[in-house]
């Protein structure tokens, strides 16, 4: 069975903010949430991609630390901030379902269409029905 992990544009947007306002330093912290919540492979190859990011990106740091900086590390650091945010923001969180949003109160009514050769009401206990 496929687990679901939802979540509102709130979280979403708290994930993404974390990546950027830790520099990239913690960007691979949501994906490893989302790895063991959900357990797909998928996602623990997102989380390992992340961390390998910061394994090769500060060491390259220190190493050309030397000057004005390097404008490559500088557009790999932007470019994957912003596919983790895009990923946070529309990938990675499945969507709330209709069924969390339903009235807690009255169950939202009856179906619209009647089960296979029954009329409508015979199985909801309607008396005019049957």
């Amino acid at each position: 069975m496929d687990k679901r992990l939802e979540a509102g544009w709130l979280q979403r947007i708290a994930w993404s903010v974390l990546a950027w306002g830790s520099l990239g330093l913690l960007m691979w912290v949501p994906f490893l949430y989302v790895a063991i919540r959900r357990g797909r492979g998928s996602d623990w190859g997102a989380f390992a991609a992340f961390t390998l990011y910061e394994c090769v990106t500060l060491p390259w740091a220190v190493v050309t630390s030397d000057g004005d900086g390097d404008p490559i590390l500088g557009a790999v650091a932007v470019l994957c901030l912003l596919a983790a945010t895009a990923m946070l923001l529309f990938a990675v969180f499945d969507p709330r379902s209709a069924q969390a949003a339903a009235p807690a109160y009255g169950g939202g009514g009856a179906p619209t269409k009647p089960p296979h050769g029954q009329p409508y009401g015979a199985s909801y206990g309607s008396p005019y029905g049957r």
